[in-house]
């Protein structure tokens, strides 16, 4: 069976993000006397969110109650700068412009909630827009549940079993499974150390953006 559409995460997948979240923790820092988190740590905490951020640069606030405060600040600047120096990872332009030329679908799933996700792809100014995006905060449930890939298939028209899901963390492959489509890992993206995404299940594994199309014809 042909893959018809593919959908993508966000942050990590489709766009590399984290200088703009890891400037935000390291401006919480340094407003607290703190010393910065080095760049090349936090960025793999970025698939975690706002909290896995925090909880790398927080240590000493071990449960989501004490952390709340620093979240919702964190939110609060992030909101206001949330496209500074994110951009698309090398290559993936290109290969919109081609989904274009071949009239495939594409869309976005994404737990990043809605109000940061819109603005952040207004900046961007894709040469290819996504015919769905489905936030963090669309639906009750969040990946890894299948519920948001199945509501961004359904939005493209495309049936499950045709489309391929593309993300960076564990819990994308899992909601990919979950949901019957095939899947691609993203090892270029923010992968902790010691996590091996040959290891999550993926249909396929690419370690450049650039390998997206190839990955996706593969699979057919």
């Amino acid at each position: 069976m042909s893959i018809e559409a593919i959908l993508v995460d966000l942050d990590g997948t489709l766009v590399d993000t984290a200088p703009d979240l890891v400037a935000v923790l390291n401006k919480l820092l340094t407003d607290r006397g703190r010393p910065p988190v080095p760049y090349a740590i936090a960025r793999n905490e970025v698939s975690n969110g706002a909290l896995g951020l925090l909880r790398l640069g927080f240590p000493q606030r071990s449960s989501d109650a004490e952390l709340e405060p620093l979240r919702l600040e964190f939110l609060e600047v992030y909101t206001r700068d949330v496209c500074i120096n994110s951009q698309l990872f090398k290559g993936l332009d290109s290969i919109l412009s081609q989904l274009h030329e071949f009239a495939t679908p594409w869309g976005i799933v994404t737990n990043k909630p809605h109000s940061m996700t819109v603005p952040l792809l207004k900046e961007l100014d894709l040469p290819n827009p996504p015919g769905c995006v489905v936030s963090g905060d669309r639906l009750p449930q969040r990946k890894p549940h299948p519920a948001p890939l199945r509501l961004g298939a359904d939005e493209l028209g495309i049936d499950t079993e045709r489309c391929v899901y593309v993300g960076d963390a564990r819990r994308d492959i899992d909601a990919g499974r979950a949901a019957g489509m095939r899947t691609i890992a993203a090892a270029y993206g923010y992968i902790r150390a010691g996590d091996d995404p040959a290891h999550w299940g993926a249909s396929a594994l690419i370690r450049r953006p650039e390998e997206l199309l190839d990955a996706v014809n593969g699979l057919k």
